[in-house]
């Protein structure tokens, strides 16, 4: 379930802060949302697949972390990607 090149791009574009910026929190984290939700569609046809919800949960882990992380260096950063991203209901 990884994205494909041209996705991932699109992702890259869109949560970039500069024109080279492809590893900034913001962006990891975009990457990692997709491919949770990707994995998530998977899971509702694919009930018993328990090797690839290891691998899902080390996914919310790594997000959970980096979100953590940008949320103690810039709050306001943290509050709008999880807003852009929808992430909090």
């Amino acid at each position: 379930m990884a994205l494909q090149a041209t996705q991932k791009s699109q992702v890259v574009k869109q949560y970039q802060r500069t024109v080279t910026d492809t590893g900034s929190p913001e962006v990891q984290v975009a990457l990692l949302t997709e491919r949770i939700n990707g994995l998530t569609e998977h899971f509702k046809s694919h009930v018993k697949d328990f090797h690839s919800r290891r691998g899902l949960l080390k996914l919310v882990s790594q997000r959970r972390k980096l979100l953590d992380y940008l949320k103690r260096t810039n709050a306001d950063k943290y509050r709008g990607l999880i807003e852009r991203l929808g992430l909090r209901k």
